[in-house]
């Protein structure tokens, strides 16, 4: 029995160390690279496949912010005051652009109109200036036109015309620039209609209630009272700021048409009535 086991233990020795050792390697090799190429992208670039996952997770949280918040904005203003702010946003927006475009110097007076004008009026060429003023539809123009279309009567009632048509020409721009202001009003009381429409129907959810009402359900008009007035407001402040700029801009600048007017006709300030 025990020269049985020896010669099984030399046996298996045997076998042990008569393996060949390119096989043993050759092994050892595959199982090293199997473990590289498992465990590798994570341990070469951990830092960088975190920062992605982050970047993409970020992303998604913020486009459903986005759409989260815009479908909280319509359901609480609801439709009707959805159109109305949509409306009012629009038309102030037309209307700054329009008196961004109308009100300035080189429209109301075209240097050019005035280079022209004094050239023609050194040459005594009475008629073409006359002509030239009246096709001429800027604020300058109409002026001079006035002007020189009272010329015959003397020079007084030529300033006195002028002065006339000057007040009129300010009173078209000015009713253009109203619109604004009429929208910095209409904004906000709209946000206040807004205001107490939405705390009405909080009042009548309670009113109706036999319970206690849920938050959720008294949210949604308390949310409307508060949206109507913070959009109704976002829309005022840069109407009504506008509105005083393009006032003052427009008196500014009416100064200095009677400044350009009275310049360009006093050659005829020594002409007697006739």
């Amino acid at each position: 029995m025990a020269l049985g086991l020896v010669d099984s233990r030399r046996a298996g020795a045997g076998l042990r160390w008569t393996a060949p050792w390119s096989e043993i390697v050759g092994r050892m090799l595959l199982v090293i690279a199997m473990l590289t190429a498992a465990v590798g992208p994570i341990m070469v670039a951990p830092g960088v496949a975190q920062a992605q996952d982050e970047e993409a997770a970020a992303g998604e949280e913020s486009a459903e912010e986005g759409e989260s918040m815009l479908v909280f904005y319509y359901n609480a203003l609801g439709l009707k005051y959805v159109i109305v702010f949509l409306a009012l946003s629009f038309g102030l927006v037309a209307l700054l652009v329009m008196c961004f475009l109308q009100i300035r110097k080189a429209v109301l007076m075209p240097p050019g109109l005035s280079q022209a004008f004094e050239a023609h009026l050194e040459a005594k060429e009475y008629q073409q200036a006359y002509e030239l003023s009246k096709n001429d539809d800027s604020y300058l123009g109409q002026v001079l036109a006035a002007g020189m279309g009272k010329l015959q009567s003397g020079y007084g009632a030529a300033v006195e015309a002028l002065q006339a048509e000057e007040g009129e020409q300010a009173m078209k721009l000015e009713h253009k620039i109203s619109y604004v202001s009429l929208i910095g009003a209409l904004a906000p009381m709209f946000g206040l209609l807004g205001t107490v429409d939405g705390m009405v129907g909080a009042f009548m959810i309670i009113a109706k209630s036999s319970t206690a009402p849920k938050p959720n359900e008294l949210a949604i008009g308390i949310s409307q009272a508060l949206i109507t007035t913070l959009i109704g407001l976002w829309l005022a402040i840069p109407a009504i700021a506008c509105f005083a700029l393009f006032k003052n801009w427009l008196q500014k600048l009416t100064g200095d048409v009677d400044t350009e007017a009275m310049r360009l006709m006093a050659r005829f300030q020594n002409m007697g009535k006739k």
